[in-house]
């Protein structure tokens, strides 16, 4: 299949308006949209040594813009992807079992606010069970038996930001689900009462990776997901 036939079908799925004014998405370097491709690779992100292995004849399609111009044909597809409905925040839903009904934030259309039907032991256990724990954070740990209700999500970044945290105290959510915590977003949560759960921002963007892998292969070309795990290791 043709290079540019590939992107074609993905732009119709994933159209490109959907994407922040700012991002990084679409082709990481001139190539020759006229190039058979025999297959593709589905990466969160893509590091050097990965673009040596790779021939011409394969595509790689990362969710992060690479920091690096690769040498292999590479298409990004970011926040397009973090924004369209039925992408990265709806898998997340169904990762953890959660109902969408509506965006979080209604600027951008990032995130998802969702309902559960549970009690926080049952949340915690289908988080066990789908996210490695040792990579799992909480900050308000509720108790097993509180009963959980409406649940904000966001794939990725959204423990960074704290206009989002005071954004998930406004719309009275019970926990609020993302990646990417840090020290002030989570003593800013601690004051404000608010469950916050950090998944990481990788771990919470893998459901969405393998979506887009599904996507992608209905197009007929054979599809690979590379799942490399977190960019860094423990002492």
């Amino acid at each position: 299949m043709l290079l540019k036939d590939i992107c074609k079908f993905i732009e119709t799925k994933i159209p490109l308006k959907y994407a922040l004014a700012s991002d990084k998405i679409g082709f990481a370097d001139e190539y020759d949209l006229n190039l058979e491709i025999n297959s593709v690779k589905v990466l969160m992100d893509l590091f050097k040594e990965d673009d040596d292995k790779f021939d011409e004849k394969t595509l790689i399609i990362t969710h992060h813009p690479p920091i690096f111009k690769p040498k292999t044909p590479t298409y990004t597809i970011h926040s397009s992807w973090d924004i369209i409905k039925g992408g990265a925040n709806e898998a997340l839903a169904d990762s953890l079992n959660l109902e969408v009904v509506d965006v979080f934030h209604a600027q951008t259309g990032i995130g998802r606010l969702c309902k559960f039907n549970g009690t926080y032991h049952d949340l915690e256990e289908i988080i066990k069970e789908n996210f490695p724990q040792e990579n799992t954070r909480i900050v308000n740990k509720p108790k097993l038996n509180d009963k959980i209700e409406k649940v904000a999500i966001v794939s990725g970044f959204g423990l960074k930001n704290p206009d989002y945290i005071k954004l998930a105290k406004d719309k009275k959510v019970d926990i609020f689900i993302s990646g990417d915590l840090t020290q002030e977003t989570a003593v800013l949560a601690k004051n404000n009462n608010l469950t916050l759960i950090d998944l990481g921002h990788h771990n919470s963007e893998i459901p969405g990776l393998y979506k887009l892998g599904e996507i992608i292969s209905s197009c007929g070309v054979n599809v690979e997901v590379i799942n490399k795990g977190e960019p860094w290791n423990k002492l």
